[in-house]
């Protein structure tokens, strides 16, 4: 009797936890919506690094201002940054996700390609 009673105890929390991490990879539509969000956003994101990399190009082509083509080289080294860091968290998540626990990696793959 009391193996029983310290086994339901004790596997409690643990039934808790699993209709959370289910109902959030069951939701109807959910993963395909927040990977095709990130998709989006990724794309979108290094589309302005192009953008900005040939903007801040063409305006160095202009410049003759020593201390603006610092600044020029400043925006585009930050934009370079950006667009690395939005490339590198879909697949640093993907893979640490499921190894930290958190529910909604193990059914979203946000791998931009």
């Amino acid at each position: 009797m009391t193996t029983l009673l310290v086994s339901s105890v004790a596997v409690g929390p643990v039934a808790a936890q699993v209709p959370l991490q289910s109902s959030v990879c069951d939701a109807q539509n959910l993963p395909g919506i927040i990977e095709g969000f990130f998709q989006i956003t990724t794309s979108l994101g290094i589309m302005g690094l192009v953008v900005i990399w040939q903007a801040d190009s063409l305006v160095d082509m202009f410049t003759l201002d020593p201390e603006q083509k610092r600044g020029l080289k400043r925006h585009k080294r930050s934009a370079m940054k950006s667009a690395v860091i939005l490339v590198v968290l879909g697949p640093l998540y993907t893979v640490a996700g499921p190894i930290m626990g958190l529910p909604l990696a193990e059914c979203v793959n946000l791998v931009p390609w």
